[in-house]
């Protein structure tokens, strides 16, 4: 499904975004960070808690197959990825919370995603299922690019602000390259792949942001905490995810679960800049009440 470039490019991508994600903080800001953990455990608990069993539940409704099944439960397992993080800057959301969250949910994938695949994959035939050593061993490779952007960002700020940027701006063009270089190869498979399988990418990331935000507001987050949340919980990791199926599964095998993550990845982008779009609307109506407030004459 990918040609050997395109997986070698991928996994050279992938310690690329890693890197900056990792320069991205420095260990002071997790001390910050525990002083205020409220956003941090909330993300935390939409990201591991609601996308695997939204991933389950639809595959479930759908009667995807097997194949369908795994890779689409292994977006919902994924932590988060520095593509968030560019979202929730242009949709004026809490950039830094959303940052801190997509770090968190990275090093605690390590645990987190082969516990969750481990559950949630039961029953399904072992040749369509992730061994979760495989899952850890290639988890535990990146965390060390992770480390290195935290090293790097305290050593050299300024070094470390542009691989940050870097990373962000990759996140991105990896999915564009995907898309670019596999659609043309694969139209077939993409015009014989079923409603269900669409439906299922789609919903994955819109019933994310809805959880994600409702779930944020109930336990009483500001409307721009939560909408960082929302952000946060709807976008999955899809470059990971396409690695660990390329680097796990090959033959048709790969093809059909791989399927997954690209097309989750592909349209994730199209719903993320729509809900950017109105958070950032959002957040300007609110800018605009608070100003309005500030210069109102007070009440005799």
């Amino acid at each position: 499904m990918l040609s050997p470039l395109e997986e070698a490019l991928l996994a050279v991508m992938m310690i690329v975004i890693m890197l900056g994600m990792g320069a991205s903080l420095t260990f002071k800001d997790f001390r910050i960070a525990l002083r205020h953990p409220q956003a941090i455990l909330v993300g935390f608990a939409s990201q591991y808690m609601f996308m695997p069993f939204i991933a389950f539940t639809l595959a479930r409704v759908l009667q995807l197959t097997p194949e369908q099944t795994v890779g689409l439960v292994l977006m919902g397992c994924m932590p988060g990825g520095t593509t968030s993080n560019i979202f929730a800057y242009f949709s004026k959301s809490l950039l830094s919370l959303s940052i801190m969250m997509t770090v968190c949910s990275t090093l605690a994938a390590i645990v987190m995603v082969p516990l969750l695949m481990e559950f949630y994959t039961a029953g399904i035939d072992d040749t369509f299922r992730i061994p979760p050593d495989e899952i850890i061993a290639l988890l535990f490779v990146l965390l060390i690019p992770t480390l290195i952007g935290m090293w790097s960002r305290k050593k050299n700020a300024n070094f470390g602000a542009v691989t940050e940027l870097v990373g962000g701006v990759i996140g991105v063009l990896v999915i564009a390259f995907l898309m670019a270089t596999w659609a043309p190869r694969n139209w077939e498979l993409l015009f014989t792949t079923g409603w269900d399988v669409y439906l299922a990418v789609i919903l994955l990331g819109v019933i994310g942001f809805l959880f994600g935000y409702i779930f944020a507001r109930v336990v009483r987050l500001g409307p721009q905490k939560a909408r960082t949340v929302s952000l946060e919980t709807g976008i999955q990791n899809g470059p990971l995810g396409a690695l660990i199926v390329i680097m796990v599964f090959s033959g048709e095998t790969q093809q059909l679960i791989l399927l997954m993550p690209v097309l989750y990845s592909f349209f994730i982008i199209i719903t993320s800049t729509l809900a950017t779009l109105y958070y950032r609307r959002r957040t300007r109506i609110e800018e605009l009440a608070r100003d309005q407030a500030k210069i109102e004459p007070a009440k005799a």
